[in-house]
């Protein structure tokens, strides 16, 4: 790759053109794309001005990507082509001047690699397509590891010889990680009797069978009664989701799904039906607490395994009576704990939380780079220590940063190293964090609050792979995988000016949010337990219990510290306990110090908003000056005259000052 020395960014290598159909119904801005592509040396296989011309096309010409236009001539538009793109594999990136909530709404739903908004200039153009093919390369690399290491892990327990009951087990804490479910019903269809088994998950490791006497005990209906249910019952012969109203629908065609759905608060469900030789049909049935769970890419991951998972049913079916307990021991391994292997100090068993160990583990094998979202004192920090004690890298350093506390003028030094007199009182070569990391992770706590200097700088190092220690000569090759968080709306600082849209996106591969301890009350008990442990050993004293009336306290409380207010109370309740019993605990420190706010209604702003914002933003910055060397125009990358119609066009002119 070779940089372009009027924008920075990567432009395409001449051996390795990318292909490029651009989907627009406007012959101007179509051909304005198209120059600059191929200025860029990126290859466009044509121009389609609907989404019937952008299906033939994509037929013919296999595009790597596209980049189409949301609202298009005809009854079609580019929403429903996106659709069609998404389960393809192929990459789209949206074009629009189009500023109606309801319509970028659904255009999110996609889940783009990108949107241009109209009019464009060549360096959003090729900003926003250079991003849109990393995201896509991660995106399917992302895929292949995700069924080669599940293929893995199924094949470990067909060769292992175990009964039934334990491989099922085995399996549903292998496919939970990639595949979620909170119960999941397996068995052979046959039309005499239900003998299925479920497995439920208790919490993050902790699984247990529920056969039909077990599921006659919960739903309290006879073994007769649950026959004759399943016996009325329609069976899927496709793999299907079924959710909101498609589950209503089908919970009366199938009332033996409807007995489970509302035995296990059951709000989406999956159905994969697997062939076994040819005579059998054996059904896992994926159920979730959770609405839009699963999708496409959940089927397509199940269907690229389909040989596999009859390899483990006829196998498991197969030797059930003849198994050794040695090998059931290794791989049974339940133990009532609130935190597993990797997990360690995270406590949490809400199906928030189970959410997120899920996408821990499903990115923590890969190089993927994660931004951890979440309020001040949601544990952001332990997020990214289990993402790399679960990685390949966690025999290397993970080395924290906070961005926020970086002095300007040392950023550069503290980040990528020094050379020996590089500047006034550099007397020693310093080695910076990232190269202190090589091998391993980089934690970078509170991006939000990096200089935007500092942005390009990393931008740089995550493009290239590579650092030059300040006063240095040469550039160093670093091997390190990236681990964000920040509790601010990135997006928002995006639109603000204030962070990078591309180093935005850069971090954006992989999103976790964490929930706030407010949304995962449940977690409070075992929470407040822990501290009180934890600090109760490290007073050298005997840890209090926790009265009813204390914990009623605790549960009503909303926590807007967080986790972090949680500890330094119960720290605080134990230094007040003379007794065993913690009776009551003292809310009113911090009640003052976070009184309740009032939560602001929800709102995505529109593209002239965000326009809007970010013009007003530069010309507070430069002092209302719009014309000449340092004004607002020359940063804008705009004619001065274009920027005062926006001006007027928005309204702006009466808030600068």
């Amino acid at each position: 790759m070779k940089k372009s020395p009027d924008n920075g960014y990567e432009a395409v290598s001449s051996g390795l053109k990318k292909r490029i159909l651009i989907v627009e119904d406007q012959f101007i801005e179509a051909h304005d794309l198209q120059l600059i592509l191929e200025k860029a040396n990126y290859e466009v296989t044509g121009i389609a001005r609907s989404v019937e011309q952008a299906l033939d096309q994509i037929q013919i010409e296999k595009p790597d990507l596209v980049i189409l236009d949301i609202m298009l001539k005809g009854s079609r538009n580019g929403i429903e082509l996106a659709h069609y793109l998404k389960e393809k594999y192929i990459g789209f990136i949206f074009i629009s001047a189009n500023s109606s909530k309801g319509i970028l709404d659904q255009a999110k739903t996609t889940h783009p690699y990108g949107f241009i908004v109209k009019p464009f200039r060549d360096q959003d153009v090729l900003t926003t397509l250079e991003i849109a093919f990393f995201r896509q390369q991660y995106s399917l690399e992302s895929q292949l590891m995700q069924q080669f290491q599940l293929q893995k892990e199924i094949t470990e327990i067909i060769n292992s010889n175990v009964k039934k009951d334990d491989a099922l087990l085995a399996f549903a804490k292998i496919i939970q990680t990639f595949i979620p479910f909170d119960y999941l019903e397996t068995g052979f269809v046959t039309t005499t009797h239900y003998d299925n088994l479920g497995i439920i998950r208790k919490n993050i490791d902790l699984y247990q069978i529920v056969d039909s006497k077990k599921l006659s005990q919960i739903t309290d209906l006879s073994l007769k009664e649950i026959d004759e249910t399943y016996k009325k019952s329609k069976i899927d012969k496709e793999a299907i989701i079924y959710s909101e109203e498609s589950l209503i629908n089908n919970l009366q065609e199938a009332p033996i799904k409807a007995l489970i759905t509302h035995n296990f608060r059951i709000k989406s469900y999956l159905i994969f039906p697997i062939s076994i030789a040819a005579i059998q049909s054996y059904h896992f049935t994926f159920y979730s607490r959770n609405l839009n769970v699963y999708s496409q890419e959940s089927l397509k991951l199940l269907k690229a395994l389909e040989h596999t998972f009859s390899q483990f049913i006829a196998k498991i079916y197969s030797t059930q009576e003849t198994s050794l307990p040695l090998q059931k021991k290794e791989i049974k391994k339940e133990k009532p704990e609130t935190t597993a292997v990797g997990f360690e100090g995270i406590i949490g068993n809400s199906s928030q939380m189970i959410s997120v160990f899920n996408y821990i583990r499903k990115v923590a094998p890969s190089d993927t780079s994660v931004l951890v979202l979440g309020e001040s004192g949601t544990g952001k920090e332990k997020i990214a220590q289990s993402i790399h004690a679960l990685s390949d890298r966690k025999e290397k350093p993970l080395v924290i940063i906070n961005c926020g506390a970086i002095p300007e003028n040392l950023a550069e030094s503290l980040l990528f190293g020094h050379e020996k007199g590089a500047f006034t009182g550099a007397v020693d070569r310093r080695i910076g964090k990232f190269e202190l990391a090589d091998g391993g992770t980089v934690f970078l706590d509170e991006i939000g609050e990096m200089s935007l200097e500092l942005q390009v700088k990393l931008l740089r190092v995550l493009q290239e792979r590579e650092i030059e220690r300040v006063g240095g000569t040469s550039s160093l090759k670093i091997d390190v995988r990236i681990i964000a968080a920040t509790n601010k709306n990135l997006e928002e600082e995006v639109a603000a000016g204030r962070f990078r849209m591309d180093l935005y996106y850069r971090l954006h591969v992989f999103p976790i949010i964490v929930p706030s301890l407010k949304k995962r009350k449940e977690d409070i008990p075992d929470l407040a337990n822990h501290f009180i442990k934890v600090y109760s050993e490290k007073m050298g004293r005997k840890a209090p219990n926790l009265s009813d009336f204390a914990l009623q306290q605790i549960m009503n409380y909303n926590w807007p510290g967080n986790i972090r207010e949680l500890e330094h109370v119960m720290q605080r309740a134990i230094l007040l306990t003379e007794g065993n019993t913690i009776k009551e605990i003292e809310l009113s420190m911090s009640s003052k110090m976070h009184p309740e706010q009032v939560s602001e209604p929800f709102s995505i702003k529109t593209i002239l908003e965000n326009e809007r914002d970010y013009i007003l933003y530069i010309l507070k910055k430069c002092n209302g000056k719009i014309s000449g060397a340092g004004g607002a125009a020359e940063i804008l990358d705009i004619h001065p005259s274009t920027l005062n119609s926006k001006i007027k066009k928005l309204e702006i002119k009466k808030e600068i000052s």
